[in-house]
């Protein structure tokens, strides 16, 4: 190190953005993964050979790429890489190479300066380890026909490829991919390109097969993938006037052969079709392959011409999946392929606009999904799964804007974070709104003339708006948070306000803005829809047509709006007599909307406990499902809250008041069960009777599953149950049975072939309240051989779900937080979602101290990914005792004096 001056050295030692000095053209890249391990270390392994070439856009003489976990085989015995002129031999003399294992770079040091404008060619070998980490390339490990089988696949994304090459890995230093793969004889090989040459070879006496790709477009490298595996496919051709797209679905071979991967290619072309339509651009590849993998970190990744999902998002059967599981297939291939446009062809310039390109991948896959099953109505469905959700996260002060200053987001973990529920959902929930302002033809034009400078098009857009659109949005994707806008129908008052749910937190981040908005209106007024949107501009104003004269007011028609609506006592009465009479005049998404909106509203201190209860006093005559869906959703927060409490039951007795009427209506429709209801939300509702009428007593429900439960024990080769409501079944019986019904439960898990399956019995078996088995249920995920590492966290959070396993739950990730962090890795442990799972029941002073004790006791080692969802636990947990004191003594008056129910 003593060749380097220490300013120079302490620059690479704290920058982890690259200099830009050099820009790569193309890589060329040879990958050999062995699939045995290693008779000498026990590991796996693989081993590659890597020539990037770039251009010299500045003068230097240090070359910093990124690598993590290579080891590098010496040039001439004495560097780690090489470096030519290209279109020479000229090899450049070196002074050193080393690897910077903080920042993550391979670092080579010249003797001379590289020339601006001159084209260079660098060399490496390396191995690394094909661990089972689900990061970089990395092994997967299942069972077929009594068989162990080894896929080695990637996950790149976002700062993984240089765990599998050297490489400019930021995502605006784009190149050109010639991708080789060594392989076993009689496995299969795949990446972005299409196979081009598959030759056999011998290396060292044995055979080995080897697979050239077609070059892939100039793209990102967190876009690469590379996979060997003993998978088979089904495929379809898609002719269009320049080009014939081949459609792939790839799986195990007993996936294919059961038909499993039917759906996915059904709904493939279809879905593509769309976005080509949408955007008005070609797909720009001649294939779109899609494989499921045994173990995947992510619910689905978007590489270019191969995407990679986990086997419970891709495949689907009729005979044991549901309906909910074919429409998170739909969906989840409508996000993944809206990508191939928006993200793979235009992509963002660095992490900090991650929201921009996955919250557009979120809002179209509705769109994509819409167009592929119609009959669905999945369009209306974000409210619930996106909106709602977000809602909650940022409503509190912890939460960040959808967009950071690029500065701020520079470490790996930092990131990772990035790519939370608020890039998501809220993006998707934003872009929404722009589309409605805009109106869904100015948006789509937007892509279709201008799609490379999409957002610049849609800035410059002013058309009959109050203000430009850059001016309107800005609010919206530079400051944290929403407003609640309240409306005075007395006397026409409209106000915002920043919306948080702790109304005494203090929100100290600073918003150029003032956390004020430009607010789109769309309204009713006594059941007529008001034509235009009226803009609220400023913090308070008077609109004299919003004064109520005798009628009800409702605003944010659809939820268009990305806020949340507050009325005047008076105008909530009118609003609950006419659900109380008519419910069915007031839009169904809206009725899903004022119970979201009282509740939350009334966890804020800006309305009374006892008023977002009476939300729900009407559910009794309603048979649809999004406002049930938001009424348990919400209600859910009680459970949390009130399970350990004496308000526990009665709240169970009114609730099972309430669900009588809909758990009748659904036995009466489906002629005692016999049959499945024809829309899609009906199915869902179907399941959300079924749950809560077990969940809260009536005793011909808990029959119900009881019996069909034990049919099954009965006869384990014939499950009647049907798909749609075996999750709710599964759960119901185990929680209502003991061992038996947990070890059977267990033994289906492990023979299950089909992943959706196998998921429902997972979390079912969380369900137990015997307190033993909970115990061992949660020591298997230690055991990567008997719960995969991807499902680790899914177990302990459905088991912290369940009141019987919280605390077990908490005191399992109190001792084992260490080594899960350590041994797993961030790539494969879902850390934030587990903190977040084992605190979600946080609400005693006792709970609050236990956390920051744990906060402190591993302040050293970091939380990693989890970082953000630690502050966010702690706010959560203080706001949860601090609405307990509030509100237990009123929610307990109101069950017993208004609601009491004796069955």
């Amino acid at each position: 190190m003593s060749e380097i001056s220490p300013i120079i050295f302490v620059l690479i030692l704290l920058s982890y953005r690259l200099s830009m000095d050099v820009i790569p053209e193309y890589y060329n890249i040879t990958i050999w993964p062995r699939l045995s391990p290693d008779p000498n270390n026990g590991l796996y392994i693989f081993t590659g050979q890597s020539t990037v070439q770039f251009e010299c856009v500045k003068e230097t003489n240090l070359i910093l790429i990124h690598s993590s976990q290579l080891s590098y085989t010496r040039q001439d015995n004495k560097h780690m890489a090489s470096v030519t002129t290209a279109g020479t031999i000229k090899v450049l003399i070196q002074k050193s190479t080393w690897l910077q294992p903080e920042t993550q770079y391979l670092v080579i040091n010249l003797k001379s300066k590289l020339r601006q404008g001159q084209k260079y060619q660098l060399y490496t070998e390396f191995t690394g380890e094909l661990a089972d980490d689900l990061s970089g390339f990395y092994r997967s490990e299942y069972e077929e026909d009594g068989l162990q089988k080894i896929v080695a696949t990637s996950q790149m994304h976002p700062t993984y490829a240089r765990k599998t090459f050297p490489c400019f890995d930021e995502p605006a230093l784009k190149a050109i991919f010639h991708i080789t793969l060594i392989h076993p004889p009689g496995t299969v090989a795949l990446s972005n390109g299409m196979e081009r040459d598959i030759a056999n070879i011998t290396i060292d006496g044995v055979s080995w097969t080897k697979t050239k790709f077609e070059p892939t477009k100039n793209m990102s490298t967190y876009l690469l993938a590379i996979i060997v595996s003993d998978y088979t496919y089904i495929n379809t051709t898609q002719k269009d006037p320049q080009v014939i797209l081949c459609i792939r679905i790839w799986a195990r071979r007993k996936a294919i052969d059961l038909g499993q991967g039917n759906y996915a290619l059904n709904v493939t072309g279809p879905i593509l079709d769309f976005f080509q339509s949408y955007y008005n651009i070609a797909y720009p590849l001649t294939k779109s392959d899609q494989i499921a993998l045994p173990d995947f970190y992510y619910g689905a990744m978007e590489n270019w011409g191969l995407v990679t999902y986990r086997e419970t998002n891709l495949l689907y059967d009729p005979e044991t999946s549901s309906s909910r599981n074919k429409e998170k297939t739909a969906t989840i291939i409508a996000h993944e392929l809206a990508h191939m446009w928006f993200g793979n062809l235009v992509t963002l310039r660095w992490w900090n606009e991650v929201w921009l390109n996955e919250g557009f991948a979120s809002y179209v896959a509705y769109l994509g999904a819409d167009h592929a099953e119609p009959t669905w109505n999945v369009r209306d469905l974000i409210v619930l799964d996106e909106i709602h959700k977000v809602f909650a996260v940022d409503a509190l002060t912890s939460s960040h804007p959808l967009s950071s200053n690029e500065d701020s987001i520079v470490l790996p973990n930092q990131i990772s974070e990035q790519f939370d529920v608020i890039s998501y959902s809220k993006g998707a929930a934003v872009l929404r709104m722009l589309s409605d302002v805009l109106s869904e033809p100015v948006f789509i034009q937007g892509l279709s003339v201008c799609f490379c400078i999409f957002l610049l098009a849609v800035k410059e857009y002013n058309g009959s708006l109050p203000h430009s659109v850059d001016r309107i949005m800005s609010p919206w994707v530079l400051q944290m948070g929403f407003p609640v806008v309240t409306i005075n129908t007395a006397i026409g008052k409209v106000s915002q306000k920043h919306f948080l749910l702790d109304a005494d937190s203090n929100v100290t981040v600073k918003s150029p803005y003032n956390y004020e908005w430009l607010i789109p209106i769309r309204w009713i007024r006594g059941g007529t829809v008001q034509k235009d949107i009226w803009w609220l501009m400023e913090k308070e104003v008077i609109n004299l047509e919003m004064r109520s004269d005798g009628f009800w007011v409702l605003a944010n028609i659809n939820v268009t709006g990305y806020y949340r609506v507050n009325y005047d006592l008076g105008n909530w009465e009118r609003l609950f007599t006419q659900l109380n009479t008519n419910h069915k005049v007031i839009p169904v998404i809206n009725r899903a909307q004022l119970v979201d909106d009282a509740f939350s509203l009334a966890r804020a201190q800006l309305l009374s406990t006892s008023l977002a209860l009476r939300t729900t006093s009407y559910l009794s005559k309603e048979t649809e499902y999004m406002p049930w869906q938001s009424a348990l959703n919400n209600l859910d927060y009680y459970y949390l809250m009130l399970d350990r409490t004496d308000v526990y039951q009665p709240m169970q007795d009114y609730i099972r008041k309430q669900v009588t009427p809909l758990f009748l209506y659904f036995k009466n429709m489906t002629l005692d069960w016999s049959s499945v209801p024809v829309q899609h939300t009906d199915q869902y509702n179907q399941e959300n009777a079924i749950r809560m009428a077990c969940r809260s007593g009536v005793p011909e429900c808990n029959s119900l599953t009881t019996t069909w439960f034990k049919k099954w024990m009965e006869e384990p080769q014939q499950n009647m149950i049907h798909p749609n409501l075996r999750s709710v079944v599964y759960c119901s019986a185990i929680a209502a049975g003991d061992e038996a019904e947990w070890e059977f439960g267990w033994s289906q898990f492990k023979i299950a072939s089909v992943a959706n399956e196998a998921n429902k019995l997972m979390f079912a078996l969380a369900c137990t309240n015997n307190t033993e088995l909970l115990n061992r249920y949660l020591s298997y995920t230690l055991n990567s051989t008997i719960i995969r590492k991807q499902d680790a966290t899914s177990v302990i959070t459905s088991v912290a779900s369940n009141r019987a396993g919280q605390k077990l739950a908490w005191d399992f990730v109190r001792n084992h937080w260490e080594y899960m962090f350590t041994e797993y890795g961030v790539g494969s442990f879902s850390f934030a979602s587990m903190i977040t799972g084992v605190t979600a029941r946080f609400s005693t002073p006792a709970e609050l101290q236990e956390l920051k004790e744990f906060v402190e006791a591993h302040s050293a080692t970091g939380f990693g990914s989890a970082t953000l969802a630690v502050d966010q636990a702690l706010e959560r947990t203080r706001m949860n005792i601090k609405w307990l004191q509030t509100n237990k003594q009123e929610i307990l008056n109101w069950f017993n004096t208004l609601y009491k129910y004796k069955p």
